[in-house]
């Protein structure tokens, strides 16, 4: 088991990643998009997390959603994860493996465009395959998974993107169906070359 504090010259060996999306406090526990529901997945990850802190040749990386007061996305969703507030923390329950982790905070829907990311995965020369989870299924899943597998298409670098079916939520609403929306963000993922791993909801 190692410990890698952030420090990517310590993972860039390894053959796969385990990426966490969103799993913050503005998401799930409080705040204007905060939606408890997605708490039900929770076990789910730390069973994903505990096996990849055991897995020397699996990273783990932690994005969150961080906005100054002024974002442009709030036009779109609302005010949300202001950046230095609590709601852009983990949550309590996966904070004890962010020290096993890379960090990277995003202005957008699409981790793609967390500052450095894209850097550093090229740096990863081993890597075959990432896996994700996380929230919301329909939007920052989404967009993340679809985002890394056009990535590495152009740089034309074989690596394999997969979503963990059971390990991704979105908010239950009159109009929108938690279940019925993650199951068509996952058709669509799919549609995409995105693997998609664990049972059908």
């Amino acid at each position: 088991m190692k410990t890698f504090n952030n420090d990517i010259e310590k993972l860039t060996g390894v053959k796969e990643l385990l990426i966490t999306i969103d799993m913050v406090n503005g998401f799930a526990k409080e705040g204007n998009l905060a939606a408890p529901s997605i708490m039900r997945v929770v076990p789910r990850q730390i069973e994903l997390l505990d096996e990849a802190i055991n897995n020397n040749e699996t990273g783990m990386i932690f994005i969150r959603d961080s906005h100054p007061i002024d974002a442009v996305e709030f036009k779109t969703y609302g005010v949300h994860c202001i950046e230095g507030t609590k709601e852009t923390e983990v949550i309590d329950e996966l904070k004890k493996y962010e020290r096993y982790a890379l960090h990277y905070l995003k202005n957008s829907t699409n981790l793609m465009f967390a500052l450095g990311l894209q850097q550093d995965l090229i740096r990863f020369y081993n890597l075959e395959r990432i896996r994700l989870m996380g929230c919301l299924s329909e939007v920052c899943v989404l967009n993340g998974a679809i985002g890394l597998k056009t990535f590495f298409d152009q740089i034309n670098k074989d690596v394999c993107v997969a979503v963990h079916s059971d390990a991704i939520d979105t908010f239950n609403a009159p109009l929108h169906n938690a279940d019925a929306v993650t199951e068509e963000a996952l058709a669509r993922m799919q549609a995409n070359g995105i693997k998609i791993l664990g049972k059908k909801r």
